[in-house]
């Protein structure tokens, strides 16, 4: 039988898959990611859920870096503990407490998807972790890439419904 001698191989395969993988965390590739977003969003709507929504921008923008944080850090640490949910995982308060809560939220998920980019160019992204039930680096970046890109999605609808766009 005939080799096929089309395919790379398989360590330049993974090159390839890793870099997708960084691409999807870090660009916005078909839709809008996380700096485009929260651009410019007015601090006095924050708080706001407009037409009944569950969740406000300050909420959305909280749970998006708490789980974030928990993915990644279930993933790399294994003494962390995750926090209960699902309280633990939304702010009570649909307000932030103040303006430098809003930017230290987003200053902490930029952070904590730079220490998964490092992680994911550092590491076998297919081995399995022993402390995270065996499942891959890939498959908790997958599930970040997953989890953000749904939220991220309400945070634009709810621009949508606030009326409040990003300058160009």
């Amino acid at each position: 039988m005939p080799k096929n001698t089309s395919r790379k191989p398989v360590k330049d395969s993974t090159a390839a898959f890793r870099k997708e993988l960084l691409s999807h965390l870090t660009e916005e590739n078909a839709h809008a990611g996380f700096d485009a977003a929260l651009k410019d969003f007015p601090a006095r709507l924050r708080g706001s859920r407009p037409n009944d929504l569950p969740h406000s921008a300050w909420q959305l923008l909280e749970h998006l870096r708490i789980a974030q944080w928990d993915i990644i850090e279930y993933a790399l640490n294994p003494k962390h503990v995750s926090p209960a949910f699902p309280d633990g995982y939304w702010p009570a308060s649909p307000e932030p407490a103040d303006p430098k809560s809003w930017d230290k939220s987003i200053a902490s998920f930029r952070a904590d998807r730079r220490k998964l980019v490092v992680a994911l160019q550092k590491s076998d992204i297919f081995a399995p972790i022993p402390h995270a039930n065996n499942q891959s680096l890939a498959s908790k970046a997958i599930l970040v890439i997953d989890h953000n890109a749904y939220h991220l999605g309400q945070l634009l609808l709810l621009r949508r419904l606030l009326d409040v766009w990003p300058e160009s």
